[in-house]
């Protein structure tokens, strides 16, 4: 029995959800930033569709929302331990200045892993095979071709 990949680490590897060794996306690098988002219809191992309905990634902005927040938290706890907030000395005006940048450079790798979490949040681990969807096509060409005789 082979083990399966870790989820976390696929998750970081943005490889697909259901064999966890398929690219989700064209480019490994967020750059060119024009095309960072594009993904393939389906995985190259397993078949798997990376849009399963149109519109399925309006989702994703409250995925994307969640990560920010928690990219704020982060933010605000390391900021108040090692420098402090405190509205005598403008610090909290700092801080906003530090958060808005960190979320602007960090914002094409949010739009991503949003992107990856969604997916992975409605596709189980091997939940369908390659060669099923295959043979599920060769069956419905067969009935149509039978209907149309």
């Amino acid at each position: 029995m082979s083990k399966s990949p870790s989820v976390l680490l696929s998750i970081i590897q943005e490889k697909c959800p259901n064999c966890r060794k398929g690219k989700m996306f064209k480019n490994k690098s967020i750059f060119p930033l024009k095309e960072m988002m594009e993904m393939p219809e389906t995985c190259e191992h397993c078949g798997q569709k990376m849009e399963i309905e149109p519109g399925f990634y309006y989702g994703t902005g409250y995925v994307s929302y969640g990560l920010t927040i928690g990219l704020i938290v982060f933010n605000l706890i390391w900021y108040s331990i090692f420098i402090g907030i405190n509205f005598k000395d403008n610090s909290i005006f700092w801080f906003l200045g530090v958060c808005t940048a960190l979320i602007f450079l960090f914002q094409p790798y949010i739009m991503r892993y949003s992107r990856v979490l969604y997916l992975y949040m409605f596709v189980q681990y091997q939940s369908f095979d390659k060669d099923e969807v295959i043979e599920d096509n060769e069956e419905e060409e067969n009935v149509v071709a039978n209907i149309q005789q």
